[in-house]
């Protein structure tokens, strides 16, 4: 089993409307969020909804940004003959209002 990074949006007694919790197992040790900060309601979503400001966000699953300069970060080198896995599990589960 890979190991849990992150469990969003239900944590610390938090209960969102919509009951959707969000699990993410991955291989990769580190998770770069991306936030809506920069959403202005240009595009629409499901059922027609905006994209307003932060009206979603993004987790990705990664390296660690500046490894490859850091020596004690996990590594980032690939070398000729090597072969690159990694896996990432995205869990979505429903709660009772």
């Amino acid at each position: 089993m890979l190991p849990l990074i992150i469990s969003v949006l239900s944590q610390n007694g938090v209960k969102l409307k919509s009951g959707i919790e969000l699990n993410v197992f991955t291989t990769e040790p580190g998770l770069q969020l991306y936030t809506g900060n920069f959403m202005k309601g240009n595009n629409s979503f499901k059922g027609n909804i905006k994209d307003e400001y932060r009206t979603a966000f993004c987790l990705e699953t990664q390296h660690y940004p500046d490894s490859p300069n850091q020596p004690l970060f996990p590594s980032t080198a690939l070398y000729k003959g090597e072969v690159y896995q990694s896996e990432t599990i995205f869990q979505f589960t429903t709660q009772p209002n």
